[in-house]
């Protein structure tokens, strides 16, 4: 992938952005909240119905920061 690559995903309360060429691959996402991230799926990530606070923690675990994410009408 370029490093021009950014992928957001939004539940209409907060989005989040993954920028993959960032990404180192650690899973922490995946073994946090399986049901909002998983790699087998497309798109990896469904934020629809999940809690946006529980989203936005797990992402604030994310180790090389390739996930981040800002509050729809507001930064994070």
């Amino acid at each position: 992938m370029t490093r021009d690559v950014i992928k957001r995903y939004t539940n209409g309360e907060v989005t989040v952005i993954w920028q993959p060429s960032l990404c180192v691959h650690s899973a922490i996402c995946f073994h946090g909240m399986p049901e909002v991230f998983d790699p087998r799926r497309r798109p990896w990530v469904v934020l629809v119905g999940h809690a946006t606070d529980a989203i936005i923690r797990q992402v604030e675990e994310c180790p090389s920061g390739a996930l981040s994410c800002e509050r729809v009408g507001g930064a994070v």
